[in-house]
């Protein structure tokens, strides 16, 4: 429970219990926003100061995601993606950022997990890594930065369809329903 609250998914009250946190579509909308600009300053900063050795293991992420990928295979996809972003946190050379942008996308793992169930997001996310990579790649720090920023903030047609998943699991969390 306390590993929960640390991520900001479940609320301890004294004297009453445990609350799961429902954050409210606005919210949601903002921390992918803050999201996307922290990751896009990892990935600018990345561009910029990353050594060989971690370029290779970056390279060896996205091989991972386009074998979970052609696959078929959602969940191998998400951790493997989980662990390109990490790296590319780390190839940022800044430690404070790849900590909070660490944390943020802890408080976000179960909404990143549900959007790779949007129809063709695995593929489309498999693009736009490609992207992020190649412009790491050129050191082009201005190009590594606004296709990271794309990559995660949640935007047009798979911003609606994310939504459509999350109404179930709503329902799920309201009592007597």
């Amino acid at each position: 429970m306390i590993q929960l609250s640390t991520m900001g998914l479940v609320k301890m009250v004294p004297n009453r219990g445990a609350f799961v946190t429902q954050l409210t579509i606005t919210e949601l909308v903002e921390m992918f926003e803050v999201m996307g600009e922290l990751e896009a300053m990892c990935a600018r900063l990345a561009a910029r100061r990353i050594r060989p050795e971690q370029l290779k293991l970056l390279e060896d992420a996205q091989t991972a995601c386009a074998t979970a990928q052609q696959a078929g295979n959602s969940d191998d996809y998400y951790y493997a993606n989980a662990e390109f972003h990490r790296l590319i946190y780390e190839a940022s050379g800044n430690g404070f950022l790849a900590e909070n942008a660490h944390a943020l996308q802890r408080r976000l793992k179960p909404y990143r997990r549900l959007q790779l169930r949007v129809p063709g997001r695995v593929n489309s996310s498999l693009s736009e890594h490609e992207e992020v990579l190649a412009a790491i790649r050129a050191r082009d720090d201005a190009r590594a930065r606004d296709a990271m920023r794309n990559h995660v903030v949640i935007q047009g047609e798979y911003f609606s369809d994310f939504l459509a998943l999350m109404r179930p699991v709503e329902r799920q969390l309201i009592p007597g329903e």
